[in-house]
């Protein structure tokens, strides 16, 4: 797929156009010889494989989208959680539905009916939408998982840490560290105004959690200063918290009742490999009797949560008066964004179908794995 992820874009936006994230996208491929086109070819990619029902989820407050194989088979559930961006990422859903799941793309801000900004979320909320999977009469209600990506991630190990009843859990560059929100007060705010307002993320039965705030260091105001790329590990670093606050803030995935995936990119700019390391360090020490494993993509950086097959090329996003770097480079993320994608599919199968293939029994094996680029 070297001819895909190696892609550039041309020119700049569109002013006005909106993407369509579900639509086919039209791939042309020339062949040029002394700079004559001697052929060319033009596919639609699909985004949304055949054959899925789509259900629009706003009811008891939730705001998601739901593919599941069309008939009445009853399959396994999965919430799909994004990242910081809010929203919700609907057609990584329509994917992981072609697989044989009911995959409900749930936001959780940033939505229509939802907070504007990731400040405050109830942990209730989740919980609802569990319930929901489980009363759907396509879903195997005791074969649910949560797969999450970047602050996703960090929810989905909370979700399955406190509200338990999932048989898998998925943190794809995540965090087993409760990290700091983003306050409505600062909204529209420089982004150093909003990194320096220590808001929860997140609340459990009406209180907030402990979290980790950010940290103000001078590399990262010198970066906005001079406006080059951010990276937002910058403002989370592994050492410089109190060990009672870090203690505090510590996600208890030892009480998580099924099977746990840590993914993560060796040169990640975002959480960085140290927020997932705390997770692992906790289900190393525990005694608990489902299976963990840590897999970390040699020199990928944050960005490979996405499905694979599509150009890595851009390690930079925007935003709020910054530019974040995400790290990695084209070629690395490229190949772990197609490892990553097959691993949680084989893990979600193994979890959630009953695959007959190996166990790792009491975290045993559940040792962090470099994984190469081969």
């Amino acid at each position: 797929m070297g001819l895909i992820w190696s892609m550039r874009p041309v020119g700049g936006p569109t002013p006005g156009h909106v993407a369509d994230f579900l639509a086919p996208t039209p791939l042309r491929l020339t062949a040029e010889t002394d700079g004559k086109r001697i052929a060319w070819t033009e596919v639609q990619r699909l985004r949304v494989p055949d054959d899925l029902v789509r259900e629009d989820i706003r009811e008891q407050g939730l705001v998601g989208t739901l593919y599941r194989p069309a008939g009445d088979e009853h399959v396994p559930g999965v919430i799909l959680l994004g990242g910081a961006e809010g929203g919700m990422h609907e057609d990584d859903a329509a994917l992981l539905a072609g697989h044989g799941y009911a995959a409900l793309a749930l936001a959780y801000y940033g939505m229509p009916g939802l907070p504007p900004t990731l400040r405050d979320v109830p942990l209730e909320y989740f919980a609802t939408a569990l319930e929901h999977m489980r009363r759907h009469p396509n879903v195997q209600a005791d074969r649910l998982a949560a797969v999450g990506a970047s602050k996703g991630g960090e929810a989905a190990l909370l979700i399955g840490s406190l509200l338990g009843g999932l048989r898998a859990v998925v943190s794809v560059v995540g965090s087993g560290l409760v990290t700091q929100g983003i306050s409505q007060d600062v909204l529209g705010g420089s982004f150093l105004e909003i990194l320096a307002t220590p808001v929860a993320s997140w609340t459990y039965q009406g209180c907030e959690l402990p979290y980790l705030p950010n940290v103000s260091t001078p590399r990262m105001e010198q970066a906005v200063a001079e406006g080059s790329p951010v990276a937002l590990r910058w403002a989370m670093p592994e050492h410089g918290h109190a060990a009672d606050l870090v203690s505090a803030a510590t996600t208890p995935v030892d009480r998580i009742d099924g099977a746990v995936l840590l993914i993560s990119g060796e040169d990640d700019q975002g959480y960085g490999v140290a927020y997932h390391d705390a997770a692992a360090r906790r289900l190393a020490r525990s005694d608990r009797p489902g299976n963990w494993r840590h897999i970390i993509h040699k020199d990928a950086g944050h960005l490979i949560a996405a499905p694979p097959y599509g150009p890595t090329t851009q390690s930079t996003s925007p935003g709020p008066g910054v530019t974040f770097r995400h790290g990695g480079t084209p070629a690395a993320d490229a190949l772990a964004r197609e490892a990553a994608w097959r691993q949680i599919l084989d893990f979600l199968g193994q979890e959630l179908r009953d695959y007959a293939g190996p166990k790792t029994g009491r975290g045993r094996v559940g040792r962090a794995a470099r994984a190469g680029l081969a």
